[in-house]
């Protein structure tokens, strides 16, 4: 009895050895297989933080390892593919550059850099109120409003009418970044990006008219098209003429005949309804 369970005990141990050994083999198998190391390309990088309208150079880029199984859309793996250009938006270091980020070659740097094409850049002079106080600074959104004479049949009453919604600021003064803590800046002078039929309306109102800037969340995009305010809304009409006769006009026939009566030597009037 005492040999059968001896040999049971050994059977069973040398098959949990075997067990053991052949896992611990493949273990070892795996870990010694050497796997292929990743293929890798280059990417075009900032190699410093580059403000809006900066004309791109070898000393402001340099090239990152990037995994060539993961391309980006409109990427640069050479510097000289992207150099001579300006940036249309801020980059900061390490971030890549790419095609969408970059004006043409013939738009050279600095703020027409930054003028999409179709768009114009126009410059109007504002004072501390039009500028609201100095936060219209690059890149917020405006509205445009003009305030002038619109009155009709020699009336001269003024109208103040919103002629240009979600318009964005390019430049403060000469300054085309915004500050980092958005500081107010009062400047002389503030450029709009506008299409050239908004740069026409823009030109005559400010000629012609008192403009001011209303500024609006740059997330809120939505056209609201106020009606014009009217001055006789705010201040009243003017008092009505009184009323005048048609000229020539016949007097009105008096109510009573009076007819002298006389009887004798006496006079008398008497009174006669008019029928």
């Amino acid at each position: 009895m005492n040999q059968n369970r001896l040999i049971i005990g050994l059977a069973v141990a040398v098959l949990a050895g075997l067990l053991l050994s052949g896992f611990v083999y493949r273990v070892l198998k795996q870990a010694s297989v050497v796997r292929p190391a990743p293929v890798t390309a280059h990417i075009v990088v900032a190699a410093m933080p580059l403000p809006l309208g900066t004309r791109l150079e070898e000393k402001n880029l340099r090239l990152i390892p990037w995994p060539a199984s993961e391309p980006v859309a409109g990427m640069f793996t050479r510097i000289e593919d992207c150099a001579n250009r300006a940036v249309i938006t801020n980059l900061a270091e390490n971030e890549p550059v790419l095609e969408g980020k970059l004006a043409s070659q013939q738009s050279g740097a600095g703020l027409p850099a930054t003028i999409p094409e179709g768009m114009r850049a126009l410059t109007v002079a504002v004072n501390e109120v039009v500028g609201v106080a100095g936060f219209v600074i690059p890149g917020t959104m405006v509205d445009v409003l003009v305030t002038g004479s619109g009155g009709t049949g020699g009336s001269n009453q003024n109208i103040t009418r919103m002629i240009l919604e979600n318009i964005r600021v390019l430049a403060a003064g000469q300054t085309v970044q915004q500050d980092r803590d958005g500081k107010p800046q009062t400047v002389p002078v503030i450029t709009l990006l506008v299409s050239p039929e908004d740069a026409a309306k823009l030109t005559m109102a400010s000629n012609l008219g008192k403009i001011q800037l209303a500024l609006r969340n740059t997330i809120d995009t939505k056209q609201v098209s106020p009606a014009p305010v009217m001055q006789a809304a705010l201040f009243g009409g003017a008092a009505p003429a009184p009323k005048r006769l048609a000229p020539n006009a016949p007097p009105p026939p008096p109510s009573m005949y009076v007819i002298e009566v006389i009887t004798g030597s006496k006079r008398e009037n008497k009174n006669f309804p008019n029928q």
